[in-house]
């Protein structure tokens, strides 16, 4: 059986611990806070992603090269990706005209990711929707509690090393 929280479906055990989370109820630790924190902005990204007939992994991929052209090793450590995995994401995303490939004019052997000049826009669109809408997120809080957000998270982005993964397991999309 499963039962829609927040218009997701999960096990009833899911639903338990989502709903004492909510309720504030004892024992749920900072880390557990975290976690919740990113489920909501992922939840969040996903449906402006959606909006946009894109994967929240196409969506990232596009907004990452939308102003420049970056080198695909690169840009597989800074998302956290294997160069194989960023490959087959390039390929579908190509696929879709959004994104080109090409080689480095200083060394043939780099391949370079950009956007085409519609991926450009639509990086743009996207970039713009999350930049309205994703702060919707801190809503509920007081005027002071959203500015001391604000500062917390760029905080926390301006002094996160995002050139490389933080571990030696890269993600998959």
């Amino acid at each position: 059986m499963h039962l829609p929280v927040s218009g997701v479906a999960c096990r009833p055990a899911a639903s338990r611990l989502i709903v004492r989370h909510r309720t504030g109820e004892a024992g749920v630790d900072y880390g557990d806070k975290l976690f919740w924190l990113s489920v909501v902005i992922q939840r969040k990204y996903a449906q402006i992603c959606a909006e946009f007939d894109l994967t929240p992994s196409q969506a990232t991929l596009i907004c990452a090269v939308r102003n420049e052209p970056r080198q695909m090793a690169d840009l597989a450590a800074s998302l956290g990706m294997t160069k194989n995995a960023l490959s087959q994401l390039v390929d579908r995303t190509a696929r879709r005209e959004l994104v080109g490939r090409s080689s480095s004019a200083q060394d043939r052997r780099v391949v370079m990711l950009s956007a085409t000049p519609t991926g450009k826009v639509l990086g743009d669109a996207i970039f713009a929707e999350v930049a309205k809408r994703l702060p919707e997120i801190a809503r509920n809080l007081d005027a002071g509690d959203q500015r001391d957000f604000e500062r917390v998270a760029t905080a926390i982005v301006d002094t996160s090393d995002l050139s490389a993964p933080t571990s030696n397991q890269p993600i998959t999309p």
